[in-house]
């Protein structure tokens, strides 16, 4: 059955039911009843005349379709369509006409009783020509237009993931770049601590390598990848910088979260934080959540002779996290960045939405 269903689609013999169902409509809407309509048509010789409109104008149709339109309209030689379609329908209306002298025969009578007149013939299967080729294109043009809609909804969708692929495998890399340089600084001041940070950074890098793979990973996931990080920089500061790190009660519960959107806020602070001698060297930050909401704020000191690229909002780390804020939380979040030369702060707040099932139990293979 679905062979045969198949086979009909594919020779598009379902047309044919749809022309005649299309004729028999206005059929009934001239004659007023559609039972008696059908009683004329299936009892009478009238069925040649409606069979002379089925076939010819169909063939007007499909022309106008596969052969007019590709050759002439899509090419913009619009005179020479206007033309040809022109013709097409004078040609058809003609071919159909002689539907009515057949008719006319059968009933035995000749054809000025029955039609009145030729004239008046072609001036019901010239409209009714328009109207058949009219609707044809409005369906084609229609289907047209949906199919490229889609094709274009696909098309930015595959960019949508592709950039998205692209930003987050740019960002992995360099954020390892600035963990190992923590790790070389510490094994020349303490192997103790140093060790500490290979610990810590061994648990980054297994989310980075396992656990990170999705658009959203769990809430809490990303918390805990946020305070390993945070832990590592403080052990390469040591008292170098004073941090002050708050964190409310987080009911991360299944709230998902895409991976690394807050790394490069906290990344950024401790890569950007002044190294003032005899002045306060400080970085502070607040995470806190209501409902689905997240906020977080970042401040650090800056040098006053901050460079262009602190001023530009951190470099690629930043620019890179901003737009991917503008494909994965298109006006759902709210992003505030401030400098002043001795201040940088940044505030985020980012609606999040509840992790599927399938992700949400993922999150338990790895504990």
């Amino acid at each position: 059955m679905q062979a045969n269903r198949n086979w009909l689609i594919r020779n598009k013999l379902y047309h044919i039911p749809f022309w005649c169902i299309y004729h028999f409509t206005w059929w009934s809407i001239a004659i007023g009843n559609p039972l008696k309509a059908a009683g004329v048509l299936l009892f009478s010789a009238s069925i040649i005349k409606f069979l002379f409109y089925v076939i010819f104008q169909a063939i007007a149709v499909y022309f106008n379709l596969y052969y007019l339109i590709p050759r002439y309209l899509e090419k913009s030689r619009f005179a020479l369509y206007i033309l040809f379609l022109f013709l097409t329908i004078a040609g058809t209306s003609l071919l159909i006409t002689p539907g009515y002298y057949l008719s006319a025969s059968f009933f035995d009578q000749t054809f000025s009783q029955t039609y009145s007149s030729f004239y008046n013939c072609l001036g019901e299967a010239i409209p009714s020509t328009i109207a058949s080729i009219t609707l044809a294109m409005s369906i084609k043009l229609t289907k047209n237009w949906l199919q490229t809609e889609r094709r274009k909804q696909l098309l930015e969708k595959e960019k949508l993931e592709t950039e998205l692929k692209f930003l987050k495998h740019q960002f992995n890399p360099h954020f390892l770049f600035n963990s190992i340089n923590s790790i070389f600084f510490l094994i020349h001041k303490n192997p103790d601590m140093a060790s500490d940070a290979l610990a810590k950074f061994s648990e980054l890098l297994r989310h980075q390598l396992y656990e990170c793979n999705d658009q959203q990973i769990p809430l809490c996931k990303e918390i805990s990848y946020l305070e390993n990080f945070i832990e590592l920089e403080k052990l390469r500061h040591n008292t170098q910088i004073e941090t002050d790190i708050s964190c409310g009660t987080i009911y991360s519960g299944q709230l998902g979260i895409a991976p690394f959107i807050l790394m490069t806020f906290v990344e950024n602070a401790f890569k950007h934080v002044s190294a003032h001698t005899g002045q306060p060297n400080w970085i502070k930050i607040q995470l806190s959540q209501e409902q689905q909401e997240l906020q977080l704020l970042i401040a650090n000191s800056a040098a006053a002779h901050a460079d262009s690229e602190v001023i530009r909002y951190g470099g690629i780390g930043l620019t890179n996290v901003k737009r991917r804020l503008d494909l994965i939380y298109p006006g759902a979040y709210q992003l505030d960045i401030k400098n002043d030369n001795q201040r940088f702060e940044v505030s985020l707040k980012l609606s999040l939405s509840l992790l599927e099932l399938s992700a949400a139990t993922q999150m338990t293979s790895y504990e």
